[in-house]
C-alpha cells in the first residue's frame, strides 16, 4: 500500500512542478526574448529571433532530452544523457535563456543572472520530466526501482 501512494505522491510531484514551472518558464522566456530583442538595433533582422525561435527551442530539447532518458530507463539501457549532442543542446537552452533574461532585464545584475539562472532550471526540469510524468510505465520503472534497493531495517 506504501509504494502505491509513494507512485501517487511522485506522478503528483511531477505534474505540479510540470503545471507550475512550464508556463511560468516560457512566458518569461517570451518576455525576456522580447526585451532582449528589441535592445538590438533597429534594423537589425535578428530582432525577432530570441522571441521566436528560444521558447520553442527550449521546449524541443528539454522534451527530447527527457524523451531519451526516458526511454532508456525504461528500456534498462545506459543513458543518452552522454551523448555529446544532447548535452550541447540542453547546455545551449541553458547559455540562451540565462543570457536572455540577463539582456532583458532593466539593469543587468548578478542578481537577474540568479533570477534568470532559477527560471531557466525550474522550467527546464519541467519540462524535461513531462515524459516520464505522462508515461504508463512510471509504476513498473517506479516499483522496479524500489524493490531493487536494499532494506535498511534487515534484521541482521
Amino acid at each position: 500500500m506504501g509504494g502505491q501512494g509513494a507512485l501517487r505522491g511522485l506522478r503528483a510531484a511531477l505534474w505540479v512542478m510540470i503545471v507550475v514551472a512550464v508556463p511560468l518558464y516560457l512566458i518569461w522566456l517570451a518576455r525576456v526574448g522580447y526585451r532582449a530583442g528589441h535592445r538590438l538595433p533597429e534594423g537589425d533582422t535578428a530582432r525577432w529571433a530570441p522571441v521566436a525561435l528560444l521558447p520553442p527551442a527550449a521546449v524541443v530539447f528539454c522534451v527530447m532530452a527527457g524523451w531519451t532518458w526516458w526511454a532508456s530507463i525504461v528500456a534498462r539501457s545506459s543513458s543518452p544523457l552522454r551523448e555529446r549532442w544532447i548535452l550541447a543542446t540542453l547546455a545551449f537552452t541553458t547559455v540562451t535563456s540565462v543570457f536572455c533574461g540577463v539582456a532583458g532585464a532593466d539593469e543587468p545584475s548578478v542578481s537577474a543572472g540568479l533570477l534568470s539562472l532559477v527560471v531557466t532550471g525550474l522550467g527546464m526540469a519541467g519540462l524535461f520530466a513531462v515524459p516520464a510524468a505522462c508515461s504508463r510505465q512510471l509504476p513498473d520503472v517506479f516499483h522496479r526501482r524500489s524493490s531493487a534497493t536494499p532494506d535498511k531495517a534487515a534484521p541482521q
